[in-house]
């Protein structure tokens, strides 16, 4: 169990790192005025889109990387990350020669205030080059946690950060050593932040070039066997983004308080899938290592495992929100007519978390197994069958809030159903068999085999 906690606590650390910083920037550019608020809001839209859907750097490299960790074979899991990112800087090129002359036509088609989008778009074109080094750490997280090495990345991570922090404090405002940039501060004390986490990673990736006989030229037959993954991962990601967005249409509809309660119940949402989701990244890791290592049984054990404390965790944090039902959204409103429609959201969520318990953990297992096309038809299939029919009947008879979280909670049943029976039918749990020539390591093929699982689990 202790090895689960290990990676759990690193993914948790590099996950909630952003959203913390971001608000940091959103509270000192807010002291600017509302426009700049108004603007970085928008910009930092547009750069979570991008690398929402560009995820699987992260968990793709994460169970191409652990299978071969789990099979003994470190070199072939660097060299996952090193064809990852290749990808990761061929990707992030392309996204910095298009976003910065389509950044002021980007801004104009999501912001009708012209200073709005014209402050938006000069933010988003100096920001948008730390987008390669941004996409360089999402390929390094992953085989980083494919080879279970879980406490470099939270100092990469931090130290990046650390650093973003003290620019954006300075160069928003000005003061001591740092000149006053406004709004534009931020943007620098962001690609700054991210490069210097970007390289850091880079770093390690190098590093391991003493100790390994990994080839570090692009290689077709590896880059794209993480693209046809990549496709899977990113129609996966891009169901989710259009049930939400609906969702939050359809919530417009209705009045300002229900906007407002559904977002707040949306973001606390938003941030327990966090720490759900922590706990699926180190079903992720060691699964595939387990599968790797040629041992389903162990495979088994660690999805039984990680699923129990997934839903123990989301269990008590329900627990602990329907006892604050009466207090813990006033932190976020005190508007009395937002109180009121928060009431429905908020004893949805409840009843949803010990459900995500159980989904998000065996969504980390079949992403370990490398079932990522099973999970993008069965996400697909959950919102065009639940979720999104929901949505849009509740807005045509008027169900309001109970009806779009209604639609959320279909969702997350279909979710279950699916992946309950892919789990209880054993085909994830396929063990690897190896190829000859499958990874560049000095022309050597990989080391996978049919042996026992090792000490890829450690102390559990």
């Amino acid at each position: 169990m202790r090895r689960i906690a290990d990676l759990a606590f690193s993914a948790l650390i590099v996950l909630i790192a952003a959203p913390l910083y971001l608000l940091l920037d959103l509270a000192v550019v807010g002291r600017l005025g509302a426009r700049e608020l108004a603007a970085l809001g928008v910009g930092t839209l547009v750069l979570a889109v991008l690398s929402t859907q560009l995820t699987f750097l992260t968990y793709g490299t994460t169970a191409r990387s652990a299978r071969r960790f789990g099979a003994g074979d470190r070199d072939g899991a660097v060299a996952e990350g090193v064809q990852a990112t290749w990808i990761a800087v061929a990707a992030g090129m392309a996204i910095v020669a298009v976003g910065y002359g389509t950044a002021p036509w980007i801004m104009r088609a999501l912001v009708p205030d012209p200073a709005v989008a014209a402050d938006g778009a000069g933010w988003l074109r100096i920001a948008i080059f730390g987008v390669p080094l941004i996409l360089v750490s999402m390929a390094g997280n992953g085989w980083m946690r494919g080879v279970q090495t879980t406490r470099p990345p939270v100092v990469m991570v931090v130290a990046g950060l650390s650093v973003a922090t003290v620019l954006c404090v300075g160069l928003v405002h000005g003061g001591g050593p740092f000149p006053r940039l406004g709004l534009d501060g931020s943007a620098w004390a962001n690609v700054v932040g991210q490069s210097i986490t970007g390289l850091l990673f880079a770093g390690a990736l190098w590093r391991e070039r003493t100790d390994s006989d990994v080839d570090w030229r692009p290689h077709r037959a590896i880059i794209g066997a993480q693209l046809v993954m990549a496709r899977d991962l990113i129609a996966r990601s891009a169901s989710f983004q259009m049930c939400f967005l609906s969702a939050a249409a359809v919530a417009a509809r209705y009045s300002v308080a229900a906007v407002a309660a559904h977002q707040v119940a949306l973001q606390v949402w938003e941030f327990l899938s966090l720490l759900l989701d922590s706990l699926a990244i180190a079903a992720q890791s060691l699964v595939g290592a387990a599968l790797g290592g040629g041992s389903a049984a162990g495979a088994r054990a660690v999805a039984r495992r990680v699923t129990v404390v997934s839903v123990g965790t989301a269990t008590v944090v329900a627990v602990l929100l329907a006892a604050g039902a009466g207090v813990l959204p006033r932190l976020f409103n005190s508007d009395p007519q937002v109180l009121g429609a928060i009431a429905v959201p908020w004893w949805f969520l409840i009843a949803l978390l010990p459900i995500a318990g159980i989904v998000f953990a065996l969504d980390g297992v079949l992403l370990g197994a490398g079932d990522a096309a099973f999970l993008r038809t069965a996400t697909l299939a959950a919102a065009l069958v639940a979720f999104l029919p929901l949505i849009w009947t509740s807005h045509f008879f008027g169900w309001g809030l109970a009806g779009i979280w209604s639609g959320l909670l279909a969702f997350m049943l279909v979710r279950l159903a699916a992946v309950g029976w892919r789990y209880r039918s054993g085909e994830w749990a396929r063990v690897s068999t190896g190829r000859a020539g499958d990874h560049p390591a000095k022309g050597r093929g990989p080391a996978w085999h049919d042996g026992r699982y090792g000490n890829a689990l450690g102390d559990q």
